[in-house]
């Protein structure tokens, strides 16, 4: 009979609560920059990954529940980046219409994830007794290499 071994751990993550009002977004844009850029990601793929991880954590603040955290975890192929929350919601893209000024941030990560996003229910890592949602998208680590 062979002995099992784990998998060897290939994949860095990292997580952060985050502030439960609009200082949310600001937090979460600088934080996944420098995780991102702390990974050596091409510098367009952090600024799509910044402007994604806003739309998310926005998101979060005005359909779910606190407690807020973010979440970037990185192999060598991929990002995965996230936002968990409490609320019972699950995010889904609306369409608006041309006056409105809401409703265009999941079509955003939609387009600039080619459509490597979701949501599920997951354990928050900062509160690992918690449960909440994780809306999250990946982005190849290599521009193009989808």
């Amino acid at each position: 009979m062979t002995t099992l071994r784990p998998a060897p751990h290939s994949r860095s993550q990292d997580a952060w609560p985050l502030p439960g009002d609009a200082q949310a977004v600001a937090t979460a844009r600088a934080t996944a920059r420098k995780a991102l850029e702390g990974l050596g990601v091409d510098p367009e793929l952090v600024d799509d990954a910044v402007l994604m991880m806003s739309e998310i954590v926005t998101n979060a603040l005005l359909y779910g529940d606190p407690p807020y955290e973010m979440a970037v975890s990185a192999d060598r192929r991929e990002i995965v980046c996230g936002v968990v929350d409490s609320g019972p919601p699950l995010p889904a893209p609306r369409t608006p219409g041309s006056g409105d000024e809401r409703g265009r941030g999941l079509h955003i990560v939609a387009i600039l994830s080619e459509g490597f996003y979701g949501c599920h229910p997951q354990r928050y890592l900062t509160w690992p007794d918690r449960l909440g949602k994780a809306t999250w998208f990946a982005l190849p680590r290599t521009p193009g290499a989808a």
